[in-house]
């Protein structure tokens, strides 16, 4: 069931979204060579906290960590652990919080120092695969016509959409319907509705679509092992443009 959101309660997620949109302004001077993954996951929920609001990934379902670090081949789901960040990887932070009821949930793609211009045009097409994406985020609209437009963005610039994970509805619940795959059939899907709340997140390979889940049952990497990136904003369905509540 989709639970479409009251103004009140789409006020609350923009005041989650701008806490994590902070996170990603505080967290990106320390991404550079030598940073421990843990410490960055540490940053990032110690300023959670001093908003008073909660990481929504925290012991959720049993996850580890305040945040998901995804380097290099990890597509979604690393684990903050001892890894030290080394020139030219590219890391994934994905971030969830829980403020007043309500979750939000964003990721940006990161270089580490100077990166490979194929790791750089990953990333670009990651990022400007979901603003195409958004062109279609209207109310009356279809839902996938916003996953067809990722992949045929995606596909045209030559890399891959994940197909086994994909984005989702998000409010008091961090997953509810409906999903949000980032490939389909244009014109197809629910359509949209104002005060939908959705978490749009295109997941791209360098190389081929497949992957495997590693034997701590949850780091996700390319079944090839090129690099992955991962790009997400949680917005709103609204009369006109959508809002993004995870962007300042």
């Amino acid at each position: 069931m989709i639970y479409i959101k009251s103004a009140g309660e789409v006020e609350k997620m923009r005041q989650s979204g701008l806490i994590l949109a902070e996170c990603f302004e505080v967290i990106k001077p320390y991404i550079k060579p030598g940073i421990k993954t843990s410490e960055l996951d540490k940053i990032t929920k110690e300023h959670i906290l001093s908003k008073g609001a909660k990481p929504s990934f925290l012991n959720y379902a049993g996850f580890p960590g305040s945040i998901c670090a995804s380097v290099n081949d990890v597509v979604i789901h690393g684990i903050p652990g001892s890894y030290e960040l080394k020139e030219g990887d590219i890391i994934s932070l994905d971030v969830g919080v829980l403020k007043d009821g309500f979750h939000t949930d964003a990721c940006r793609t990161f270089a580490v120092g100077e990166i490979s211009p194929e790791a750089k045009r990953l990333m670009d097409v990651t990022e400007q695969s979901f603003f195409e994406g958004m062109k279609y985020a209207r109310f009356g609209e279809r839902l996938f016509s916003i996953s067809a437009t990722i992949q045929d963005y995606v596909e045209s610039n030559g890399f891959s959409i994940v197909r086994n994970y994909c984005g989702h509805g998000v409010g008091k619940n961090l997953h509810e319907d409906p999903e949000v795959p980032n490939y389909g059939v244009f014109g197809k899907g629910n359509r949209l509705m104002k005060n939908m709340t959705l978490a749009i997140e295109p997941m791209v390979n360098m190389g081929k679509p497949q992957t495997k889940t590693l034997s701590d049952g949850w780091t996700v990497v390319t079944a090839d092992g090129k690099y992955a990136a991962h790009y997400e904003n949680t917005i709103v369905i609204t009369d006109g443009e959508p809002l993004i509540l995870t962007m300042k």
